[in-house]
């Protein structure tokens, strides 16, 4: 079994843009599905097991708010 290199990539996304991954998201969330993302060129798989979580950050006069996706492959 290959190896797949690692990565840490942050893509920025227009409203309309975001809007619809977490639509697509949402959708096949709900009927139960893994869920398909191109990010920065790579096609990601997420699988229906996936844990997902929220994340808030704060440091000085920033913040942030993370959704975030983990899973490991099987």
């Amino acid at each position: 079994m290959s190896t797949k290199p690692e990565r840490d990539i942050e893509k920025a996304y227009s409203t309309p843009e975001f809007v619809a991954k977490l639509r697509r998201l949402a959708d096949a969330l709900e009927r139960g599905e893994k869920f398909e993302i191109q990010i920065a060129g790579e096609r990601v798989y997420v699988p229906v097991r996936a844990k997902y979580s929220i994340e808030h950050e704060r440091e000085g006069s920033e913040e942030e708010i993370e959704f975030q996706i983990k899973w490991t492959h099987e």
